[in-house]
Protein backbone atom coordinates (compact mmCIF):
# COMPACT_ATOMS: atom_id res chain seq x y z
CA UNK A 1 0.00 0.00 0.00
CA UNK A 2 2.95 2.26 0.93
CA UNK A 3 4.41 2.05 -2.46
CA UNK A 4 1.05 2.62 -4.66
CA UNK A 5 0.31 5.65 -1.98
CA UNK A 6 3.81 6.95 -2.88
CA UNK A 7 3.12 6.52 -6.62
CA UNK A 8 0.17 8.48 -6.67
CA UNK A 9 1.58 11.13 -4.39
CA UNK A 10 4.71 11.64 -7.15
CA UNK A 11 2.09 11.92 -10.24
CA UNK A 12 -0.16 13.99 -8.39
CA UNK A 13 3.24 16.33 -7.50
CA UNK A 14 5.10 15.81 -10.54
CA UNK A 15 5.95 19.74 -10.90
CA UNK A 16 7.03 19.78 -7.33
CA UNK A 17 4.74 22.57 -6.75
CA UNK A 18 3.64 21.18 -3.30
CA UNK A 19 4.48 23.01 -0.49
CA UNK A 20 3.71 21.09 3.03
CA UNK A 21 2.98 18.02 4.48
CA UNK A 22 1.17 14.89 2.85
CA UNK A 23 0.08 12.12 5.33
CA UNK A 24 -1.91 9.32 5.03
CA UNK A 25 -1.89 6.92 8.06
CA UNK A 26 -3.76 4.09 9.96
CA UNK A 27 -5.15 4.07 13.50
CA UNK A 28 -1.95 2.17 14.35
CA UNK A 29 0.98 4.09 12.75
CA UNK A 30 1.37 6.13 9.36
CA UNK A 31 1.62 4.43 5.79
CA UNK A 32 3.52 7.08 4.11
CA UNK A 33 4.27 10.50 4.97
CA UNK A 34 6.39 13.33 3.34
CA UNK A 35 7.27 17.28 3.84
CA UNK A 36 8.05 19.32 0.54
CA UNK A 37 8.95 22.44 0.03
CA UNK A 38 10.06 25.72 2.61
CA UNK A 39 8.51 27.02 6.05
CA UNK A 40 10.44 29.77 5.29
CA UNK A 41 11.39 30.72 2.19
CA UNK A 42 13.96 33.70 2.48
CA UNK A 43 16.45 31.38 4.38
CA UNK A 44 15.70 28.17 2.74
CA UNK A 45 14.14 26.41 6.01
CA UNK A 46 12.64 23.36 4.58
CA UNK A 47 9.18 21.52 6.14
CA UNK A 48 9.61 18.94 8.51
CA UNK A 49 6.72 16.28 9.41
CA UNK A 50 5.92 18.12 12.09
CA UNK A 51 5.93 21.68 11.06
CA UNK A 52 3.10 23.44 12.14
CA UNK A 53 0.74 25.22 9.86
CA UNK A 54 -2.16 27.56 9.98
CA UNK A 55 -5.04 25.92 8.59
CA UNK A 56 -7.43 28.75 8.28
CA UNK A 57 -11.23 27.62 8.24
CA UNK A 58 -9.46 23.92 9.27
CA UNK A 59 -10.48 25.48 12.50
CA UNK A 60 -13.76 25.55 12.42
CA UNK A 61 -13.51 22.24 13.06
CA UNK A 62 -11.94 22.80 16.39
CA UNK A 63 -14.96 25.18 17.12
CA UNK A 64 -17.69 22.55 16.57
CA UNK A 65 -16.00 19.93 18.19
CA UNK A 66 -16.12 22.33 21.66
CA UNK A 67 -19.50 23.25 21.08
CA UNK A 68 -20.87 19.50 20.68
CA UNK A 69 -18.88 18.45 23.67
CA UNK A 70 -20.72 21.46 25.67
CA UNK A 71 -24.15 20.03 23.95
CA UNK A 72 -22.95 16.35 24.80
CA UNK A 73 -22.38 17.32 28.47
CA UNK A 74 -25.74 19.47 28.84
CA UNK A 75 -24.66 22.95 28.99
CA UNK A 76 -26.03 23.63 25.60
CA UNK A 77 -28.65 22.26 23.10
CA UNK A 78 -29.00 22.32 19.52
CA UNK A 79 -32.22 23.89 19.74
CA UNK A 80 -30.79 26.90 21.72
CA UNK A 81 -30.92 30.81 20.23
CA UNK A 82 -27.83 32.38 20.06
CA UNK A 83 -30.02 35.73 21.64
CA UNK A 84 -30.45 33.94 24.72
CA UNK A 85 -26.97 32.52 25.36
CA UNK A 86 -24.64 35.58 24.65
CA UNK A 87 -24.63 39.04 26.51
CA UNK A 88 -24.68 41.50 23.25
CA UNK A 89 -27.22 43.40 21.70
CA UNK A 90 -27.72 41.81 18.58
CA UNK A 91 -29.13 44.09 15.98
CA UNK A 92 -29.80 43.32 12.49
CA UNK A 93 -29.18 39.17 13.62
CA UNK A 94 -32.14 37.23 13.55
CA UNK A 95 -33.01 35.71 17.46
CA UNK A 96 -34.45 32.95 16.08
CA UNK A 97 -30.98 31.91 14.62
CA UNK A 98 -30.19 28.51 17.03
CA UNK A 99 -26.55 26.61 17.28
CA UNK A 100 -28.15 24.46 15.16
CA UNK A 101 -28.18 26.90 12.39
CA UNK A 102 -24.98 27.95 13.38
CA UNK A 103 -23.12 24.65 13.11
CA UNK A 104 -25.27 23.33 9.78
CA UNK A 105 -24.39 27.16 7.90
CA UNK A 106 -28.02 27.84 7.44
CA UNK A 107 -28.67 31.09 9.66
CA UNK A 108 -29.39 33.16 7.12
CA UNK A 109 -27.09 35.99 8.75
CA UNK A 110 -24.86 38.74 7.27
CA UNK A 111 -21.03 37.70 7.15
CA UNK A 112 -18.41 40.01 7.64
CA UNK A 113 -16.70 38.22 4.99
CA UNK A 114 -19.13 36.48 2.73
CA UNK A 115 -17.81 34.32 0.06
CA UNK A 116 -20.97 34.22 -2.12
CA UNK A 117 -20.52 37.47 -2.70
CA UNK A 118 -16.96 37.75 -3.80
CA UNK A 119 -13.82 34.97 -3.62
CA UNK A 120 -11.64 38.16 -4.24
CA UNK A 121 -8.83 38.00 -1.48
CA UNK A 122 -8.47 42.01 -2.27
CA UNK A 123 -12.00 42.38 -0.67
CA UNK A 124 -10.55 40.71 2.85
CA UNK A 125 -7.75 42.56 3.42
CA UNK A 126 -10.27 45.82 2.78
CA UNK A 127 -11.08 45.05 6.24
CA UNK A 128 -7.61 45.50 7.49
CA UNK A 129 -7.37 48.97 6.57
CA UNK A 130 -9.73 50.27 9.16
CA UNK A 131 -9.58 47.71 11.62
CA UNK A 132 -5.47 46.63 11.79
CA UNK A 133 -4.71 43.35 12.63
CA UNK A 134 -3.12 43.88 15.46
CA UNK A 135 -6.13 44.49 17.01
CA UNK A 136 -7.95 41.09 16.17
CA UNK A 137 -6.90 39.73 19.55
CA UNK A 138 -10.42 39.01 20.92
CA UNK A 139 -13.81 37.47 19.18
CA UNK A 140 -16.11 40.24 20.89
CA UNK A 141 -13.56 42.96 18.39
CA UNK A 142 -15.23 41.37 15.21
CA UNK A 143 -19.20 41.59 16.58
CA UNK A 144 -19.34 45.10 14.84
CA UNK A 145 -18.38 44.00 11.61
CA UNK A 146 -21.53 41.77 11.26
CA UNK A 147 -23.91 43.26 13.68
CA UNK A 148 -25.34 45.46 11.65
CA UNK A 149 -25.41 43.30 8.13
CA UNK A 150 -28.93 42.69 7.17
CA UNK A 151 -30.12 39.11 7.21
CA UNK A 152 -30.14 37.75 3.77
CA UNK A 153 -32.74 34.76 4.47
CA UNK A 154 -34.97 33.14 7.00
CA UNK A 155 -32.74 30.78 9.14
CA UNK A 156 -32.99 26.86 8.03
CA UNK A 157 -34.05 27.99 4.70
CA UNK A 158 -31.18 27.01 2.80
CA UNK A 159 -27.28 26.41 3.47
CA UNK A 160 -24.61 29.66 2.99
CA UNK A 161 -21.28 28.91 4.64
CA UNK A 162 -20.99 31.53 7.50
CA UNK A 163 -17.66 32.86 9.16
CA UNK A 164 -19.57 35.46 11.18
CA UNK A 165 -22.07 32.29 12.41
CA UNK A 166 -18.82 30.47 14.13
CA UNK A 167 -17.99 33.64 15.56
CA UNK A 168 -20.89 33.68 16.99
CA UNK A 169 -20.44 30.20 17.89
CA UNK A 170 -17.17 31.27 19.60
CA UNK A 171 -18.97 34.07 21.92
CA UNK A 172 -21.83 31.66 22.63
CA UNK A 173 -18.32 29.35 23.91
CA UNK A 174 -17.00 31.92 26.07
CA UNK A 175 -20.47 32.79 27.55
CA UNK A 176 -21.53 29.37 28.52
CA UNK A 177 -17.78 28.05 29.83
CA UNK A 178 -16.94 31.39 31.04
CA UNK A 179 -13.49 30.92 29.60
CA UNK A 180 -11.96 33.07 26.55
CA UNK A 181 -12.44 30.43 23.77
CA UNK A 182 -8.50 30.22 22.88
CA UNK A 183 -8.04 28.94 26.99
CA UNK A 184 -11.28 26.65 26.10
CA UNK A 185 -9.50 25.17 23.31
CA UNK A 186 -6.53 24.74 24.68
CA UNK A 187 -7.69 23.28 27.92
CA UNK A 188 -10.29 20.90 26.47
CA UNK A 189 -9.04 19.65 23.18
CA UNK A 190 -5.33 20.34 22.52
CA UNK A 191 -3.80 19.64 26.27
CA UNK A 192 -6.22 16.68 27.17
CA UNK A 193 -5.23 15.11 23.53
CA UNK A 194 -1.59 15.58 23.73
CA UNK A 195 -1.85 17.74 20.62
CA UNK A 196 1.83 18.95 20.97
CA UNK A 197 2.18 21.63 18.04
CA UNK A 198 -1.33 22.70 17.91
CA UNK A 199 -2.53 26.21 19.11
CA UNK A 200 -3.51 29.82 18.68
CA UNK A 201 -0.06 31.41 18.23
CA UNK A 202 0.07 35.30 17.62
CA UNK A 203 1.70 36.03 13.93
CA UNK A 204 4.12 37.98 15.86
CA UNK A 205 5.44 35.48 17.54
CA UNK A 206 5.25 31.97 15.83
CA UNK A 207 7.12 29.19 17.49
CA UNK A 208 10.14 27.43 16.07
CA UNK A 209 9.63 24.80 12.85
CA UNK A 210 6.06 27.03 12.07
CA UNK A 211 5.53 27.58 8.30
CA UNK A 212 5.37 31.17 7.84
CA UNK A 213 2.10 32.11 5.30
CA UNK A 214 3.01 33.94 1.96
CA UNK A 215 0.48 35.82 -0.93
CA UNK A 216 2.05 37.07 -4.21
CA UNK A 217 2.75 40.77 -4.15
CA UNK A 218 2.52 42.22 -7.73
CA UNK A 219 4.50 45.40 -7.01
CA UNK A 220 7.21 42.97 -6.23
CA UNK A 221 6.59 40.16 -8.29
CA UNK A 222 7.41 38.24 -5.37
CA UNK A 223 5.69 36.61 -2.36
CA UNK A 224 5.68 37.71 0.42
CA UNK A 225 4.90 36.83 4.31
CA UNK A 226 1.38 37.64 4.97
CA UNK A 227 2.16 38.86 9.18
CA UNK A 228 0.40 42.19 7.91
CA UNK A 229 -2.18 40.85 6.14
CA UNK A 230 -3.46 38.54 8.45
CA UNK A 231 -5.44 38.66 12.52
CA UNK A 232 -2.58 38.90 14.88
CA UNK A 233 -4.66 35.57 16.10
CA UNK A 234 -6.75 33.07 14.78
CA UNK A 235 -11.06 33.31 16.03
CA UNK A 236 -13.37 30.68 16.37
CA UNK A 237 -13.75 30.78 12.68
CA UNK A 238 -10.22 30.35 11.39
CA UNK A 239 -6.39 30.72 12.61
CA UNK A 240 -5.25 27.78 14.60
CA UNK A 241 -1.91 26.44 13.58
CA UNK A 242 -1.42 22.46 13.74
CA UNK A 243 0.55 19.48 12.29
CA UNK A 244 -0.37 16.50 9.83
CA UNK A 245 0.32 14.61 13.10
CA UNK A 246 -1.36 16.03 15.45
CA UNK A 247 -4.46 16.42 13.22
CA UNK A 248 -4.54 12.50 12.79
CA UNK A 249 -4.65 12.14 16.41
CA UNK A 250 -8.19 14.42 16.42
CA UNK A 251 -9.74 12.03 14.15
CA UNK A 252 -8.78 9.35 15.96
CA UNK A 253 -10.32 10.78 18.99
CA UNK A 254 -13.33 11.90 17.21
CA UNK A 255 -14.42 8.83 15.87
CA UNK A 256 -13.44 6.44 19.36
CA UNK A 257 -15.45 8.88 21.34
CA UNK A 258 -13.18 10.34 23.34
CA UNK A 259 -14.30 14.01 22.47
CA UNK A 260 -17.89 13.24 23.05
CA UNK A 261 -19.86 9.86 23.14
CA UNK A 262 -20.87 7.91 20.55
CA UNK A 263 -24.57 9.34 20.32
CA UNK A 264 -22.91 12.94 19.81
CA UNK A 265 -20.70 11.60 17.15
CA UNK A 266 -23.55 10.39 15.11
CA UNK A 267 -25.12 13.61 15.63
CA UNK A 268 -22.66 15.50 14.35
CA UNK A 269 -21.90 13.36 10.96
CA UNK A 270 -25.65 13.31 10.50
CA UNK A 271 -25.78 15.03 6.91
CA UNK A 272 -27.93 18.72 6.80
CA UNK A 273 -27.36 19.72 3.20
CA UNK A 274 -23.87 19.83 2.72
CA UNK A 275 -22.66 20.19 6.66
CA UNK A 276 -23.11 17.81 9.42
CA UNK A 277 -22.36 19.54 12.92
CA UNK A 278 -20.18 22.00 11.36
CA UNK A 279 -18.40 19.48 9.66
CA UNK A 280 -18.42 19.15 5.53
CA UNK A 281 -19.73 16.36 4.48
CA UNK A 282 -19.08 15.84 0.86
CA UNK A 283 -20.63 12.45 0.64
CA UNK A 284 -22.87 11.42 2.78
CA UNK A 285 -22.41 7.38 1.47
CA UNK A 286 -19.07 8.22 2.38
CA UNK A 287 -19.11 9.54 5.64
CA UNK A 288 -21.26 6.08 7.13
CA UNK A 289 -19.05 4.01 5.78
CA UNK A 290 -15.96 6.20 7.74
CA UNK A 291 -17.75 5.67 11.23
CA UNK A 292 -18.60 2.18 10.37
CA UNK A 293 -14.65 2.00 9.97
CA UNK A 294 -14.20 3.46 13.10
CA UNK A 295 -16.67 1.37 14.86
CA UNK A 296 -14.20 -1.21 13.96
CA UNK A 297 -10.88 0.40 14.23
CA UNK A 298 -9.63 0.32 11.11
CA UNK A 299 -10.08 3.21 9.06
CA UNK A 300 -7.45 5.30 7.43
CA UNK A 301 -6.78 8.97 6.72
CA UNK A 302 -5.39 11.06 4.39
CA UNK A 303 -4.39 14.30 5.20
CA UNK A 304 -2.69 17.33 3.58
CA UNK A 305 -1.77 20.78 5.34
CA UNK A 306 -0.62 23.05 2.84
CA UNK A 307 1.73 26.72 3.45
CA UNK A 308 -0.17 29.32 2.44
Amino acid sequence: MRKNIENIFNEWNESNSFSGVFSVTSFDSPIYQIACGYRNKAEKLSNELDTAFAIASGTKFFTALSICKLIDNGYLSLNDRVSDIIPYDLKMINREITVFHLLTHTSGMGDYIDEELSSDYNDILKLYDTRPVHKWNCLEFYLPMFNELPQKFKPGERVSYSNAGFILLGLALESVSKKTYHKYIEENIIQPLNLPHTGFYRMNNLPVNTALGYIYDESLNDYITNVLYMPIIGGSDGGIFTTANDLVKLWQAVLTDCIFSSNMREQFFTPHGKYGLGVYLKNENRVKHIIRLAEISESIFSLSTFQE
